[in-house]
């Protein structure tokens, strides 16, 4: 087998060579990836810096071990790291890279994900879920075994489930109805979240999300896990459902399992497309996002400019409501050209709403303004601009 080396944050690592990207590669590696596993990298160093105690690592995913070495050489004040993969082949091109890189404190094992979990329950401060697909399968023996007060980094790349091009797989593994919309992504997000809201719960626990994202083919969210039946039972009071009516654009939140949902609109009557369970509490922890930029500043990373574009951009929208507008969809239900979005964004917030852009969408808008409010203002604008011109 033919390999090459690749540098990566502050690793050297040996890959095999394969022409495609593919879970059906010899050995694991993705370099699409590396942003991703450059947030991962701020958001483990930021969460360390805030405990009193070194930390140990999960990565139940390992591949070629990137992670694992990164997570060792990038983080201070890990402890220990276990590197797991089913395939004998990257276990053993891991356990050559951790060697690569003279790291002594990880430990690569031929293992099942959900076996090295089960089998090191409340061992690990940090699980890392990363698998070539859905976590679905992964969840609750991560929520089941993974420490109190522990972080937990899922990703999901099943988004044309999440995201309902594909209904019934949705159904399927999450348990959840999906709902093809302008901001599809972020109730996927918000379907992945409810999902691990529902196996914590099982265990007495609940999750505090830290951040999460939606990034090219990818879906990610980092959450603290704290325990408590009875703050695990307010926090089930985030799951709920969305109605989303396709005719005005109009969206109505319904918390709750099994909550009374109407059928129709109340703005024009149109029938309602229903989306959930999922979840409808805060996606982003605006302080430690906060941190977690300056924490970025003050590493080498190669991504660093689109990440900290994307953890600004979250940053301007986490205190914002649930869902966004698209200026392009609302335009094109008013039958008219999009105005320049940024004068549409000084008119908001001339009038004292909440308004941000969204990295889920360039052209989303997330506002607190009403929606019929926020339609006769773009027709405003546009008509301010045609006088102009007149």
């Amino acid at each position: 087998m033919d390999t090459h080396i690749i540098e990566e944050g502050l690793v050297k690592i040996e890959v095999p060579d394969f022409e495609k990207v593919s879970a059906r590669a010899p050995v694991f590696y993705n370099p699409v990836m590396e942003m991703n596993r450059d947030i991962s990298v701020v958001v483990i160093n930021q969460y360390r810096k805030e405990l009193d105690h070194d930390i140990s690592i999960c990565d139940a995913f390992g591949g070629t071990g990137i992670r694992g070495a990164r997570y060792s050489k990038e983080i201070p004040g890990v402890e220990s790291v276990v590197v797991g993969d089913v395939n004998p082949l990257a276990v053993e091109i891991a356990k050559k890279n951790m060697e690569l890189n003279g790291i002594s404190n990880v430990d690569v094992q031929k293992n099942d994900a959900n076996i090295l979990l089960q089998s090191n329950k409340g061992l690990f401060d940090v699980v890392d879920i990363d698998p070539f697909g859905t976590p679905a399968m992964f969840i609750q023996s991560t929520a089941a075994n993974i420490r109190p007060g522990g972080l937990i980094c899922i990703s999901a790349t099943d988004t044309s489930a999440l995201c309902g091009t594909y209904h019934d797989p949705c159904l399927r593994k999450y348990g959840a109805e999906p709902q093809k919309t302008e901001y599809c992504h972020e109730n996927g997000i918000r379907i992945l979240a409810a999902s691990i809201a529902r196996n914590l719960a099982v265990n007495q626990k609940y999750l505090h999300i830290l951040f999460s994202h939606s990034t090219e083919h990818y879906m990610r969210i980092y959450a603290i896990v704290k325990r408590g039946g009875k703050a695990t039972n307010e926090s089930l009071d985030n799951i709920g459902f969305i109605a989303h009516c396709p005719n005005c654009l109009h969206r109505e939140l319904i918390h709750g399992y099994s909550p009374a949902i109407p059928d129709c609109c109340p703005t024009c009557g149109g029938k309602y497309d229903v989306a959930g369970p999922l979840w409808l509490g805060p996606l982003w922890d605006k302080e430690f996002l906060a941190n977690m930029i300056e924490t970025a500043e003050n590493l080498e990373l190669n991504k660093k400019d689109e990440l900290l574009k994307l953890f600004n951009s979250c940053y301007e929208e986490a205190e914002g409501p649930v869902t966004f507008y698209d200026i392009h969809k609302i335009c094109k239900k008013l039958k008219i050209s999009s105005p320049k979005i940024n004068d549409v964004i000084d008119e908001i917030r001339n009038r004292g709403y909440f308004i941000s852009r969204t990295h889920f969408k360039l052209t989303g808008l997330r506002t607190n303004m009403p929606l019929d409010e926020l339609k006769q203002l773009i027709l405003d604008i546009k008509e301010e601009k045609l006088g102009v011109e007149a």
